[in-house]
Order: C-alpha cells, then structure tokens, then sequence
C-alpha cells in the first residue's frame, strides 16, 4: 500500500506540474496570436488515452508518462512534423513571429513553474507555518554514521557553528557541508569547544549518506514487531531504556549498538516505567531484533520552533523560500557536473523521484515536494540542450543578437541531438535507480 500511496502522489505532482508547464507555453502562445494543434498531458505514440478538439486545438492525454507537450504550429518540435515546415510560413505560425515573442512563448512553461513554486511555498507557510529543529534544541547532542566518525565527529557532540557562523536549523547542517564549502566545524564535546575539520574529498560519500548525523534522542518505545522478545519479556510502549547489563545505555544509538553487539546472547535490558525502574532478562536473537521501536517524533523529545505567517507575510517568504531553493539545486548541479565529487552517481530517475514522497499521504509534504520539483523542472528546461527550453532560448539570443535566425534544416538535427541527449539521461538517471536496488 505504502508503494501505491508513493505512485500516486508521484503521479499527480508530476501532472500537475507538467499541465501548468504547458500551460505556460500555451497561454503566450495564445497572447500572440500563435495556433496551437495540440496541448497533452503525458506523450501519446501511437496512441492517446482520451482526446477531444476544441476550437483549434486537440486537447489531451497520452500514456506514457514522461513529460507533456504543447504542439505549436510552425515550430519544430518533439513530432519532428517536417511536412508541414515544407509549406509557406503563415501569419498564425510560430515561425512567423518576431523573435521576442517566440522567446516569451518558449519561456513560459518555466515562468508557470517559477511562480507555481512561489505561490506554494507562500500557501505552505500561511497554512501550516515554518517548523524546524533549532540546533542548540539538539539537547542530547548528534548520532554519528562511520563516515562522520572518520571526519571526527562522536556521539553527543553539540554543532554550534559551521566555519564559525552559528548553525540555526539542525536539518540544514548537512546540506550547508555539501553546498557551501565548509571547512571546520566547531562542536562542545565534554564541556569544552571542538575544531573539526572538514575535507573537501568527503563530499562523494556525504552525498551517499543519509546518515551522516542526526538529532540524538532517547530510546523510549513506541511499538512492537509482530515477533518480539522484548514483548514476550514484559516491556510495554513507553518504556525508557536506560541500561544494558548494568551498563548505563538510554540513547537510540546506544542501545541499537548494544542489541547488535549482544547477537545470540542472554542479556538485561533495564527500563524506566513512570517512576519505576523494571528489569528484563531475554535473550537476543540470532538476527540482533528485539522487535522494538523507538519513538522517533521529533516533536515528542525537543523544543521545535515555529513560525507562523500572516498572509501577506507569506508572499515575500514564499518567493524567498522559492529563490532559496533555487540557489540550493544550482549548487547541486555544479556538483553534478564536478568529476571529482562523483556526484553524478547519485542522480536518479523515476524511483528516486517516487521515494521521495511519504508512504503516508501527508499534504503538506505533497505540496513541499511539488514546489521543489516545479524549480527542478523549470532548471532542467532551462539547460542549453536543443529540444529543451533552453535549447530554444539560446537559438533566439543568438538570432535576436546576431539578426540570423538559424535555418530549419539546423533546427531539425538540432531537435534530434537533443533527444537524443535526453533519451541518454534518463537512460542513466534510471539505470542508476535500478543499480542501487541491486547494490
């Protein structure tokens, strides 16, 4: 079910995103007087999964589903329809039209998902407000992955500052250490303060870890396996771990670590229950499970700061919250285009997309996620590649620079190079997702 729940919120972002893209295309086509045969959603080779004609226009939708396209008379396009650039141009045609005007056409599907994004994040924050982690709420410290450890860090380590600029958002101390070139980070460790420093080559295997750190919080249960010796034991939800055969154990890092190192062996597990301390013997199975959960809920362990909006406020935060993440995915382009950060491995497809989303339906994080792929989409569209946006763009300066417009012939084995280079990404992006799931 988690899978379907993913699917379909997959499915519906990308739609909408797609049909407003369109739209964009579609609504300054119309300003200029520009006849448009076609406006799908999804591509129909061969076939389509429904469609009706309206005035000029067919309008509909295909099945498969890989984008969308607005067919513009005039204009060669994903149908490659020479025939039809064989005739003379005709006043209603693409073709036909100054320069400006066929450049604002070919940039309005990226102004719709700019300012999709912008009216989404300004809805976001008027509904349910800003939320987040300060880091000096990290009460408990951080849980370090292997790689953190290697840089230096240990458990309970407090962050304060990245390069010496105090850190506000807990969650946003990985991607700062990505994108931003950080070199030290400052820690209290022991009542004292720490210099980490950071090198340039852990950036490769950052990107590959999700886990690099995290909010340390206590190990209280919150549920059980359907096989579980703790359950079996006694334990019930709402017990406090607080020691591993007499050994002082309370925090999730800690007792994971303790049941893993415990494999096969007879152990106490020691609990705090309301104001009793409670003792239970059990043996660990063969597979390191007690069948327990932890209660991961933020909210529950540490003090979230949040801030809520009026809805005036909300516009210029959400176009500052828009042009935040714009800034952030360009740096993560640069870094996919850098060899030696091999950051090109990380990039997926369809199911990297998919995963993204919740396995529970959850609006505000649906949303979240369409205003972050709106901005995806409109960068992506807005690369230099013939067959994109971009590609286009970059024809227009060039001919409204130089006063030569390229000739159709051009246009076309450009059209065909740039599909070729997308068949090529989404190729790889997609063979990188099927890697992983092997790997």
């Amino acid at each position: 079910m988690e899978i379907v729940i993913k699917i379909a919120q997959l499915l519906l972002s990308l739609s909408i995103l797609i049909i407003l893209h369109e739209f964009g295309h579609f609504i300054f086509a119309k300003l200029f007087k520009t006849r448009v045969e076609k406006f799908y959603l999804f591509f129909n080779p061969g076939f389509a999964l429904f469609k009706y004609k309206k005035g000029e226009t067919e309008y509909g939708m295909g099945w498969l589903p890989l984008g969308g396209y607005v067919k513009i008379s005039g204009m060669i396009d994903e149908s490659m329809d020479k025939e039809a650039m064989k005739e003379p141009p005709k006043p209603y045609e693409f073709r036909s039209k100054p320069a400006w005007q066929r450049l604002f056409i070919m940039l309005g599907g990226v102004l719709m998902n700019a300012v999709l994004a912008f009216l989404i994040y300004s809805a976001i924050l008027f509904v349910w407000g800003e939320e987040y982690l300060p880091a000096e709420n990290a009460k408990y410290g951080i849980m370090v992955d292997s790689l953190a450890r290697e840089t230096g860090l240990q458990d309970g380590d407090k962050i304060l500052a990245l390069d010496r600029e105090p850190v506000d958002d807990f969650f946003k101390i990985v991607p700062d250490l990505v994108l931003n070139e950080v070199s030290t980070i400052q820690v209290m460790r022991d009542g004292r303060m720490m210099d980490i420093s950071v090198s340039d080559e852990i950036i490769p295997d950052l990107l590959n870890s999700p886990g690099f750190v995290a909010p340390r919080f206590p190990f209280i249960l919150d549920r059980f396996a359907e096989e579980s010796v703790a359950k079996e034991a006694g334990m019930q939800k709402g017990d406090k771990f607080i020691g591993f055969n007499g050994y002082d154990v309370r925090f999730y890092d800690e007792v994971t670590d303790s049941i893993e190192a415990n494999k096969g062996q007879d152990i106490t597990v020691s609990v705090l229950r309301d104001k009793d301390t409670l003792v239970f013997p059990m043996k660990v199975p063969p597979e390191g499970k007690l069948g327990v959960y932890a209660n991961g809920n933020l909210s529950y362990h540490f003090d979230l700061k949040k801030h809520t909006y009026s809805f005036l406020q909300s516009i210029p935060a959400g176009f500052d919250r828009g042009v935040e993440t714009f800034v952030s995915y360009l740096k993560q382009l640069r870094l996919i285009f850098s060899p030696e950060t091999k950051a090109y491995k990380s990039v997926g497809g369809f199911i990297t997309i998919g995963s993204i989303f919740p396995g529970e339906w959850n609006w505000q994080s649906f949303w979240s996620l369409t205003a972050f792929l709106s901005i995806i989409l409109a960068i992506f569209n807005l690369l230099p590649i013939p067959a994109l946006d971009g590609g286009h763009v970059m024809f227009f300066m060039y001919e409204i620079i130089s006063g030569r417009k390229p000739s159709d012939k051009f246009m076309e084995y450009a059209q065909m190079t740039g599909m070729i280079l997308i068949l090529a990404l989404l190729i790889f992006s997609n063979g990188n997702d099927i890697i992983k799931l092997f790997n």
